[in-house]
């Protein structure tokens, strides 16, 4: 294999001294970082030309729905991963302790992506998703076989998930979510928890969450249940980011308002973590792909360091992987080379709400291990005119080639 020279690039995202700065990267044939610097040469290498683009850390994305085949809303890892600058991707509870070996089998081993799980609290998973809860009743939860499964399975169980609200739990209330950090807390792992309608209410679940937990849609605004409504819950929001529970975004079809991010973001409440709770209902919109999730909160006022770290770093972190010295000679090359690109798409929240877009995140190329991959994902915008321009849906090319 060849090695891999990138040049001119400016770092972004990473905790390594040499962020910010410009300069050349050299990958081995091993996949490995071989030295960087300024001015380097390499005669056998595939070359780069990066000037006036950035390098990040590869993006991360902590909330997906990639069991395909085996829930009736998952995606193909293929359509969502290195194609459109995803290096490690997170299945939140899509699979169960009753199937998640296939999990293993059949999605994170053939995968060239990293690929992580939050095992579900309720044992089939999402099998028929919001069709067939699986938090039905008592049977659905098996705390002894999801111990197991967790044991068995460390290397790619990362969390648990549990999502949280009056729809799925129905007279259970609270009572799912507390099995749930019960099972994270004999594990030592990070709950994940669905916020949404209530019952329970939202105060009940923050109640139980302890630093590295993870409060999924942290920005839905669905009613008397959002920050925007309750500062209350606001401020409670604060204090748990404070203490170190991750903020994490989720979009999704119906669980993020950019009128209640803006209001966080202009207000100190960061989202530590950027992702899409991509499922087969969001991926032609109002989702897409990570890359339009981080261009979005662009445009809502997060800086760009900010929105590349809550898309590489902070996920990586939560995921108990390593986030420091990912450029140093030795490390794996996992790299996400993108740019800034002009625009003037309105793109809907999702409840409709539509933003202006002046800038894209578009990634170029993914660098995992010894390999470069262009990213070609086209993506069908549902584009909101602007007053008195007729709505015409096109295509925008969100990669290189």
């Amino acid at each position: 294999m060849k090695k891999i020279l990138i040049k001119s690039a400016e770092l972004i995202g990473f905790n390594d001294p040499q962020n910010g700065q410009v300069l050349d990267l050299l990958i081995g044939s091993d996949g490995c970082v071989e030295q960087l610097g300024n001015d380097l040469s390499c005669a056998e290498a595939h070359v780069i030309n990066a000037r006036g683009k950035f390098i990040s850390p590869g993006w991360c994305d902590l909330h997906t729905h990639i069991y395909y085949g085996a829930t009736d809303v998952s995606v193909k890892v293929s359509d969502v991963g290195v194609k459109t600058g995803v290096t490690t991707l997170v299945d939140a509870g899509s699979a169960g302790e009753a199937n998640f070996v296939g999990f293993r089998e059949y999605i994170s081993v053939p995968s060239k992506e990293d690929i992580y799980s939050f095992l579900n609290i309720g044992s089939i998973g999402l099998v028929a998703c919001n069709r067939v809860s699986e938090l039905a009743g008592l049977s659905s939860i098996d705390m002894e076989k999801s111990l197991d499964c967790v044991n068995a399975n460390k290397d790619l169980i990362k969390g648990i998930k549990v999502r949280g609200s009056g729809v799925i739990v129905g007279e259970w209330g609270i009572t799912p979510v507390k099995m749930a950090k019960k099972i994270a807390k004999l594990t030592n792992l990070p709950l994940m928890v669905h916020l949404g309608e209530a019952p329970p209410l939202a105060d009940e679940i923050l109640d139980l969450l302890t630093p590295g937990d993870i409060i999924t849609h942290c920005f839905h605004g669905k009613r008397g249940v959002n920050i925007l409504e309750d500062m209350e819950l606001f401020r409670y929001s604060q204090k748990l980011a404070s203490q170190g529970v991750v903020l994490d975004i989720g979009h999704g079809a119906a669980s993020f308002s950019y009128k209640v991010g803006i209001f966080g973001i202009q207000n100190g409440l960061i989202p530590t973590t950027i992702s899409t709770d991509l499922h087969s209902r969001n991926i032609n919109g109002p989702v897409w792909n990570l890359s339009t999730v981080m261009s979005k909160f662009l445009a809502m006022g997060m800086i760009l360091e900010d929105v590349i770290r809550a898309s590489s770093v902070n996920p990586r972190k939560a995921i108990q992987q390593t986030v420091n010295n990912l450029i140093a000679p030795g490390a794996r090359a996992m790299f996400t080379i993108f740019e800034l690109q002009e625009s003037e798409l309105m793109l809907p929240d999702s409840e409709g709400t539509p933003l202006n877009l002046a800038e894209m995140i578009n990634p170029l190329f993914t660098v995992l291990d010894n390999e470069v991959i262009d990213c070609d994902a086209k993506v069908k915008f549902n584009i909101f005119p602007k007053p008195g321009v007729e709505h015409t849906p096109k295509y925008i090319n969100l990669g290189a080639c």
